[in-house]
């Protein structure tokens, strides 16, 4: 189905595959039977389950972040600064990216490897005869799990984060708690919060789309399930951050203006 005489020629095919398998992805989302319940059945295993690592891995970031910036600032008296600079850092971009990254090597994987793993059984097949289309009872449930579950652990990762910042800064470095607290608030407003929110939305749903669309056309045995896990790690890790820099330059020119 792919062959083709030249590697350009069949990346876009696959480009184009993708265009039609999204296409068809929000297509099914509106047509019954819904999938209610499946959906929350992907919200508590992606979200729920996935709490513990981003707590872990964004309260660590937060610490590591302060403990280099109060050294820096520390050259200018300005130690207190380092609670909002994280709060800004954390809210803008290392919340959805890191929650991004941590989620495609958690679910993301997890996703393409399933479905991938139902395509070479023939489950996928059998859902056919059986007039159950694979892509409203497989694919949209995860993608709209993801949708939802990304901005919320995103929150999570910036408030968890801060807290990292604090006890650093506060605690190991002994900045003066009042300080660090009215910086945090003075220089961190709910703009920063958004654009973060809005990325992860935008975020999830490219997440969502790359892990289901490699597992739903692997073609082959159990290594192609293996290479097509590998290769979507690899492609929506590098797509969310393509997409980072073009939002963030477009969420900058009309949220902040010329703030930065």
């Amino acid at each position: 189905m792919f062959k083709s005489p030249s590697k350009l020629l069949y990346a876009l095919e696959r480009l184009g595959l993708f265009v039609v398998f999204t296409l068809e992805v929000f297509k099914w989302t509106f047509k019954r039977p819904n999938r209610f319940r499946i959906l929350t059945a992907h919200v508590e295993k992606m979200g729920v389950a996935s709490i513990p690592i981003i707590v872990l891995s964004s309260f660590a970031i937060g610490m590591i972040i302060s403990l280099q910036l109060v050294n820096v600032l520390g050259m200018f008296r300005a130690e207190p600064l380092a609670g909002s600079a994280v709060g800004i850092t954390m809210a803008r971009e290392l919340a959805p990216i890191m929650t991004a990254l941590m989620l495609i090597a958690k679910n993301g994987s997890a996703i393409t490897a399933e479905i991938g793993t139902m395509r070479i059984s023939e489950q996928i097949d059998a859902m056919e005869t059986m007039s159950v289309h694979p892509i409203q009872y497989l694919v949209v449930p995860r993608v709209w799990a993801a949708v939802i579950v990304f901005p919320l652990l995103t929150a999570m990762a910036n408030v968890i984060g801060i807290a990292g910042s604090y006890v650093v800064s506060v605690w190991y470095k002994s900045v003066d708690k009042a300080s660090f607290l009215f910086e945090l608030y003075r220089m961190v407003n709910p703009k920063d919060v958004y654009s973060g929110l809005i990325k992860s939305v935008v975020l999830g749903l490219i997440v969502g789309l790359i892990s289901c669309f490699y597992g739903y056309y692997v073609q082959g045995g159990s290594k192609a399930v293996g290479d097509a896990t590998t290769r979507s790690v690899v492609a929506a890790s590098v797509t969310i951050l393509v997409a980072d820099f073009i939002m963030t330059d477009i969420l900058l020119k009309v949220m902040f203006g010329s703030q930065f």
